[in-house]
């Protein structure tokens, strides 16, 4: 048991473990904000009435969803710039020094 504890402190699992869940939270916090407020404003912008994750053509008996790929893709815009904006803010980005 006391290899496994050296092993989570040592390793940084505990660290890695707290930003997966706040990963998930942030998650859910962009979703929302790109469902609910930036995709109403695309989708009037756009011309489209209703959700612009249901925008879609039918090309044959093909539907083309082209509106559900615009929402993943801001969707991962704004995590990726969530994660930009903390990694900056926290200065994860600038290499340490070394110390002599």
């Amino acid at each position: 048991m006391k290899g496994f504890l050296n092993f989570i402190r040592e390793q940084g699992v505990v660290g890695l473990a707290v930003g997966f869940v706040l990963g998930g939270a942030v998650s859910k916090v962009v979703s929302s904000l790109v469902d609910n407020i930036i995709n109403p404003i695309l989708g009037m912008a756009l011309g489209f009435a209703g959700e612009l994750k249901e925008a879609s053509f039918q090309i044959g008996s093909a539907k083309i969803a082209w509106g559900s790929f615009v929402n993943t893709t801001i969707d991962f815009l704004v995590v990726a710039l969530v994660v930009y904006l903390i990694v900056r803010l926290l200065g994860f980005n600038s290499p340490e020094k070394k110390r002599d």
